[in-house]
């Protein structure tokens, strides 16, 4: 019988080294903080695209009073996010074409469409739960993370199994 072999050697986990996650981690955490400790709200992507459709919707999800009165700094927030990683992925990225991709449109479209569904779900997107909920001990926030992993490594493995490829 074969000697069983990992599926992930430690080393690959961190193929950068160590450095670049830890210190993307603490700008996270850092991030979510100060913003929470000068607005009283806990950061979450999904929330800010929501703020930010009020300026273009009438629909009375996207204009409650708290989105309408934040969406200024929300929508700068934002745009900062975007920004950064254009300027990262366009200046000081090692390689250039780590932006490209060769899975086809329709299969992003659909993943975008999917993911948005499952915010509605979840009531909130991962950076909201797995940064801000999970670090305040939200239980609502511990279930849905623990649920975004298992579906996210159950459908990895499902593709996996199928052989699907981009």
């Amino acid at each position: 019988m074969e000697a069983l072999v990992p599926l992930l050697a430690v080393g690959d986990l961190f193929p950068r080294g160590i450095r670049p996650y830890l210190i993307g981690g603490l700008l996270v955490g850092l991030g979510a903080s100060l913003i929470y400790l000068a607005t009283g709200i806990a950061p979450g992507a999904s929330s800010f695209l929501e703020s930010t459709l009020s300026y273009v919707s009438d629909v009375d999800r996207f204009n409650r009073f708290r989105y309408v009165q934040s969406r200024g700094w929300r929508v700068v927030f934002t745009a900062g996010i975007v920004s950064g990683a254009a300027i990262w992925g366009l200046v000081l990225a090692p390689d250039p074409t780590i932006w490209t991709t060769d899975v086809q449109w329709w299969r992003l479209l659909g993943g975008g469409f999917l993911v948005g569904v499952g915010t509605r779900l979840g009531k909130g997107c991962t950076s909201g739960h797995g940064v801000c909920g999970v670090g305040s001990l939200s239980n609502t926030s511990l279930v849905n993370v623990a649920t975004f992993l298992a579906v996210a490594i159950g459908t990895a493995q499902l593709v996996a199994a199928l052989g699907v490829a981009p």
